[in-house]
């Protein structure tokens, strides 16, 4: 991966650990602070055992990538401690709006089918790229998906995580299909517990189960088993697929039977699905739609002036591409212009507001930027 310049190798002298933000079953993530810089950035650290080897696993990965939908590392330490005992920490972008599930839950427990498509075009964007570099993720649910303030999307805990390449080699020295795989069950592949073989599509079929995650707050299959044996049982021996959200579109419906699909070689690849309805809708709209020039006339009015200067285009896209923001838009553009109709037909007034360009404003007003 190409350096950073912004982020020069920590030592351990020059970071500060700060709270806890995250953990799991192999490890912490804190917020940490760097002392060269004044930057923040997430640590993940992980101590002797299968955790150990998990975060050299996901830290390997991870420094061979560079893509603007997968999580950054930017270094990583291995400390000894005086019994023999060794402690990795690996220094990666901190994506401030934390995880899916922290997204859906600050949100009433499930996103609108808006979001969905577009965080879910942002994950198919992850994807294609891993695959095109012969990664499969292995561990893909809302938990792994992490939001940046500005809406941006990335895949992250690479612990799980295979070169396809390396798998062949292992079946192809073994004489066999055994190998070690991580993962969580509820979002595998039937495949995949059945142990018959590791792909791309794996991913795919996670990719569905997250998308019904985020639908309704809930993991797959959480209403239809209740005892977790029976329900990798039921996965990998039946031929039923995880409940459909009642909510999806008939869109929506169709793009989760073109991931959910037991059959792994039907089903589609993430290149083909960058092309399905359901994740094309909303980013079409998003990116043709022709936006009026307009100033803002207090902090409720939260469309960005359309001035030549670069940090007005960069408000104007976070705008466009905010799906809480843009109903309110909507709602107010015809009565602003309206409004300046019958301001221009009564002629100068010392009542008329000054408008002005108000990026704080906007952000206080949308949560965006904090």
């Amino acid at each position: 991966m190409a350096t950073d310049c912004q982020w020069p190798t920590l030592r351990p002298d020059e970071w500060v650990k700060g709270k806890l933000v995250g953990s799991g079953s192999f490890g912490s993530v804190h917020l940490a602070m760097s002392k060269v810089n004044g930057g923040l950035f997430a640590v993940k650290s992980a101590e002797s055992g299968a955790g150990l080897e998990a975060l050299e696993n996901e830290a390997k990965i991870l420094q061979s990538l560079n893509s603007q939908y997968v999580v950054r590392c930017i270094g990583k330490e291995l400390l000894s401690g005086s019994n023999g005992e060794h402690k990795l920490n690996v220094f990666m972008e901190y994506m401030s709006g934390g995880s899916l599930s922290d997204a859906a839950e600050k949100f009433g427990g499930m996103l609108e089918e808006e979001v969905i498509q577009l965080y879910t075009r942002e994950i198919l964007h992850g994807l294609k790229y891993l695959h095109q570099n012969g990664i499969v993720h292995c561990d893909l649910k809302c938990k792994n998906v992490l939001l940046g303030s500005s809406r941006d999307i990335k895949l992250a805990d690479f612990g799980s995580a295979k070169r396809l390449k390396e798998i062949k080699a292992n079946r192809g020295l073994s004489g066999s299909s055994c190998q070690s795989i991580g993962g969580t069950p509820l979002w595998m592949a039937p495949e995949v517990l059945r142990n018959q073989g590791l792909d791309f599509a794996s991913d795919i079929w996670s990719l569905g189960c997250t998308v019904i995650e985020m639908a309704t707050g809930r993991p797959p299959w959480s209403d239809e088993v209740s005892n977790p044996m029976a329900a990798v049982l039921k996965i990998a021996c039946s031929d039923k697929t995880p409940q459909f959200p009642a909510q999806l579109s008939q869109e929506g419906v169709d793009f989760l039977i073109k991931c959910l699909e037991r059959d792994p070689k039907r089903r589609w690849t993430a290149e083909n699905l960058l092309n399905h309805p359901f994740v094309l809708r909303n980013s079409t709209r998003i990116h043709t739609r022709n936006e009026h020039a307009c100033s803002p006339a207090s902090i409720f009015d939260i469309e960005v002036y359309d001035s030549d200067d670069s940090e007005s285009t960069d408000a104007k896209e976070l705008q466009s591409n905010n799906p809480f923001s843009r109903c309110v838009a909507e709602r107010n553009r015809t009565a602003r212009r309206e409004q300046a109709k019958s301001d221009l037909a009564s002629g100068p007034s010392s009542e008329i507001w000054i408008t002005v360009r108000c990026e704080e404003a906007y952000k206080t007003y949308t949560g965006y930027g904090e």
